[in-house]
């Protein structure tokens, strides 16, 4: 047996025996596919995890960069309080039209605001509007622009707030100091800063699954 064939088996077995099957969910995948998303949404006991995060966060507003088709996004906002309020931005208005559409399946579409467009100016949008600081955030977008991303979600969050940085491990590729890889040096300097900044305490975790070698990364806003 190979490795991807070993790691996603113990995926398939974890996800059946935690994170058993939802129509909701697999629906939100199956029109995903059928609109031509690519297939890089979080595997399932990884959105339970952004799930099981969320809750102990006690999250009532949720801020995510990249919404694909809304799978993770579904995850997060089932999470949310009464009272509670997800605004999740993607470029591709075709994504965030399938994702609309499968939030509304859910029953997610009066918690949760899709907003498309380029991220960075959704971001200073948020900022303009005088925005309440989000309890978490959520980065899986491009990679490339993860530095600044950051710098918004520190302007965005308050003391307590948790910062989650999706695909910092790139396969490995992220320890590859002189990659030409736009992405893998996006994400050395996301790192980097997230090491140094005077306000955040952090890790990073590698993971292997159902979509390869990978990981993510995991920060407390401090006061």
């Amino acid at each position: 047996m190979g490795e991807q064939q070993l790691w996603t088996g113990v995926d398939e077995y974890l996800t059946a025996l935690l994170a058993p099957r939802d129509e909701i969910l697999e629906a939100a995948l199956r029109e995903s596919a059928a609109a031509g998303l690519p297939d890089i949404a979080v595997a399932p006991n990884q959105g339970k995890l952004l799930h099981l995060l969320a809750l102990t966060q006690g999250a009532r507003r949720i801020l995510e960069l990249g919404t694909l088709g809304g799978y993770s996004t579904i995850w997060l906002a089932r999470a949310l309080p009464p009272g509670g309020r997800l605004i999740t931005l993607e470029y591709e208005p075709r994504h965030a039209e399938v994702a609309r559409a499968n939030l509304a399946r859910a029953g997610l579409d009066k918690v949760t605001d899709v907003r498309t467009g380029p991220a960075l100016d959704s971001l200073a949008a948020l900022a303009d509007e005088g925005a309440d600081p989000f309890d978490l955030v959520f980065i899986d977008a491009d990679k490339g622009n993860y530095p600044r991303y950051l710098e918004w979600a520190l302007r965005l969050t308050r003391p307590g707030s948790l910062i989650i940085g999706d695909n910092v491990v790139r396969g490995g590729g992220v320890v590859e100091a002189d990659s030409d890889d736009e992405a893998v040096q996006g994400v050395r300097r996301f790192l980097q800063m997230t090491a140094d900044h005077p306000k955040l305490t952090a890790t990073a975790v590698q993971t292997v699954g159902s979509k390869g070698h990978d990981g993510f990364s995991l920060a407390r806003v401090l006061a």
